[in-house]
């Protein structure tokens, strides 16, 4: 089976203006990087998303946030902080980024494929339940991690992975305390949000479910590699995922302007290929993956493309 990617044009449509480096030229270096090898992007099953319902965002945001999130253009707003920018068709945007992974757990779910990459924007992975930041408005994995729990009786329990070079603060908030989604995040520390330390792992019901990686600034990547791959045994030695989500953060890489981490395109190709190893080990295989940050336009498209690739290769 193929790799399926989830995308629409609506996501380039999400406009935070000049000098913002969440822009939508980060969609179209994506875009065109898996579209350049016509063999390759044809080797995927593309899909275009439908928006989320108000229902499926409020399965991991209140109404409140969903409201704001909503009425913010309508209301003359165009910021809802400092770095979080938003626009006419923002909104829609964000809609169709959740609705994105969703349909991308669909696509797993259903057979249509083995594994999906949603080339979304905005990101997600620091919108918490009640409040935009850090560029998100609405967590797309969050969302899809709930609808993949709601809809399909065969997934009770959920990884998220989260390699992005920011602490995934919204995704852990969310499930701090819930036994049931296992939260993983390895980022540059301390950092932005500055959340993320050790001594995050939980809270009542959910402690020991949540494990955080600080890695400091410039660390060799083959030393950041090592410490992944020993957090994923160690992880699997407790739990057994019925479905494994990733956050898939490019700004850890080498030439990304928002990190200070060395990882390089072979670096994401191995840390993908660890987690296909588990995920087929423990779940059949099934993996959803979204894009998150990842800001160097002249080098994202082809580390995005590389680990594409990965997830569609077939060497287990």
């Amino acid at each position: 089976m193929k790799t399926a990617l989830i995308h629409h044009p609506i996501f380039q449509k999400h406009d935070t203006g000049i000098g913002h480096p969440e822009t939508p030229k980060r969609y179209e270096a994506v875009m065109h990087a898996l579209r350049a090898d016509a063999e390759f992007f044809n080797s995927l099953l593309e899909i275009q998303p439908e928006q989320a319902s108000q229902g499926l965002i409020q399965a991991a945001h209140t109404k409140e946030h969903f409201r704001r999130v909503e009425g913010a253009f309508e209301n003359g707003l165009e910021m809802l902080d400092a770095d979080t920018v938003i626009s006419m068709k923002s909104f829609d945007a964000a809609l169709y980024g959740a609705g994105g992974v969703c349909r991308a757990v669909d696509a797993v779910m259903r057979g249509e494929a083995k594994n999906a990459f949603v080339a979304v924007r905005p990101p997600g992975h620091h919108a918490t339940a009640e409040t935009a930041m850090g560029f998100c408005l609405f967590n797309n994995v969050a969302v899809g991690a709930r609808y993949a729990q709601n809809i399909y009786k065969e997934i009770e329990r959920v990884a998220i992975i989260d390699w992005d070079v920011h602490h995934g603060n919204g995704t852990q908030g969310i499930f701090y305390d819930d036994p049931s989604v296992f939260f993983f995040s390895m980022h540059q520390y301390p950092w932005y949000p500055g959340t993320g330390s050790k001594g995050e792992t939980g809270f009542g019901r959910g402690k020991d479910y949540t494990m955080n990686l600080p890695v400091k600034a410039q660390t060799k990547a083959n030393e950041q590699l090592a410490m992944f791959e020993s957090a994923i045994a160690d992880i699997n030695r407790n739990f057994k995922p019925d479905l494994i989500m990733i956050s898939a953060g490019f700004d850890a890489h080498l030439t990304d302007p928002l990190g200070q981490l060395r990882l390089e395109d072979k670096d994401y190709a191995a840390m993908t290929k660890v987690v296909k190893n588990w995920a087929e080990e423990v779940c059949g295989g099934r993996i959803v993956s979204a894009l998150e940050g990842g800001y160097n336009l002249e080098t994202l498209g082809e580390t995005v493309k590389n680990h594409v690739a990965e997830l569609n290769a077939d060497d287990l």
